[in-house]
């Protein structure tokens, strides 16, 4: 909870602080990198941070915590610090480097804002820091501990197995365990951090879903090559795509991630478009192997047949879920040879599909497609506790309500 001393001041300087807070994150992650060229390697996506988006991310998570404290004193929010603490936790970062953090994240304040920044202000900024940066420590110490791991021991080798093209740009990854280390179970969901080195020896961090259950010697997910759209083209996924081949081995985290599936025993709504549909394609396997009786309903969008992912095996664990249905969408070409409960053209539209009552619903695709669903979904009255998202790369838009 924030101090008296410190409220009145943060109440004052909100405003401002928010005014200017990307500059403020451009300036932090520059001055840090050039003090810490280290932080480069292993743990930052350099494209992020390339394109802002990664600035983007820090600052409306800042102000969101900050803004948390001053509207509901009693509360912190919890959804937001879980999704960047596993976040965290699938890179390995150590409590340690929260002061670094620290430092170069104060030093940015007061460069863009000089003056306005007194002691007191700096010493109240400096609270909202350390009780945002202690939550997360927290929670990242019992996910560690959850895993059994410490952060230097999230990482293993695996050797790919079989790479397998799904799609003209996405190709599926199938990892064997190199070692006689048990393996981490995951959880439905939940993805892993890969750690790539670079043509010029950087390693580079990316999250990838696991799209099948776990069968204690492999891990599988799925890579979609990121090219064109204006943005420069994916380095990670191009050297995946281009370069890596059976028999390399890869540098892998064990797996964390918040969006898990519910055990509830409640009907499960699944909602993706393109490449957003690994997570649900791993919760559908997870499904198959428990003998899952629920009510599952898998919603899809993509601009074709030919380009929606994994989807033979899709069909196939829906085929062995006896309450199960499948609607697709697509932009392009309506046509379609899978045994779909209805197929339509054009955007995603629920008031097309027949959605059961009281589900819990798991999104993930595009941020537009998400803010699309995820209100509509709520227009209906599903409350927001029972819609849950997972957000490829930085999560730009405002965390739920918790």
């Amino acid at each position: 909870m924030l101090s008296d001393r410190s409220r009145p001041i943060i109440q004052a300087t909100l405003p401002v602080v928010a005014d200017h807070i990307s500059e403020i994150a451009r300036r932090f992650y520059a001055h840090m990198f050039a003090e810490h060229p280290e932080f480069q390697d292993g743990m930052f996506n350099r494209g992020n941070q390339a394109e802002g988006s990664q600035p983007k991310a820090l600052a409306g998570s800042v102000a969101v915590f900050a803004t948390r404290l001053l509207s509901h004193p009693p509360r912190i929010p919890e959804r937001l610090l879980t999704r960047i603490a596993h976040k965290h936790a699938s890179l390995g970062i150590r409590p340690d480097q929260y002061d670094i953090v620290r430092e170069h994240l104060m030093w940015a304040i007061g460069d863009v804002l000089g003056d306005a920044v007194t002691p007191d202000v700096a010493a109240a900024w400096d609270e909202v820091y350390w009780l945002m940066a202690y939550a997360l420590i927290h929670q990242e110490r019992g996910l560690y501990s959850a895993r059994g791991v410490t952060p230097e021991r999230v990482w293993r080798q695996w050797r790919v197995a079989a790479k397998e093209w799904e799609t003209d740009d996405v190709v599926s990854f199938v990892m064997r365990r190199v070692d006689d280390r048990p393996v981490k179970t995951s959880l439905p969901g939940q993805y892993i951090t890969l750690l790539a080195t670079m043509p010029d020896g950087v390693r580079q961090p990316r999250q990838y879903s696991l799209t099948r259950a776990d069968d204690g010697e492999h891990r599988y997910f799925a890579v979609k090559r990121v090219h064109g759209g204006g943005k420069p083209d994916g380095e990670v996924s191009n050297l995946l795509h281009d370069s890596v081949n059976v028999g390399d081995e890869l540098t892998m985290s064990v797996p964390y991630g918040d969006v898990v599936l519910d055990d509830s025993g409640r009907p499960v709504v699944f909602a993706s478009a393109g490449i957003g549909v690994t997570p649900m394609a791993g919760m559908l396997s997870h499904l198959v192997a428990a003998g899952s009786h629920l009510h599952i309903t898998m919603l899809h969008a993509d601009a074709a047949e030919s380009t929606f992912p994994l989807r033979a095996q899709i069909v196939d664990d829906l085929a062995r879920l006896p309450k199960s249905a499948l609607y697709v969408w697509y932009e392009q070409d309506q046509r379609t040879d899978l045994p779909v409960t209805a197929a339509f053209s054009g955007a995603m539209n629920l008031d097309q599909a027949d959605l059961p009552e009281g589900a819990v619903h798991y999104l993930c695709g595009p941020l537009p497609f998400l803010q699309s669903i995820r209100s509509a979904l709520i227009d209906r009255g599903v409350p927001p506790r029972d819609i849950q998202y997972e957000v490829f790369g930085p999560d730009l838009w405002q965390a739920d309500a918790d």
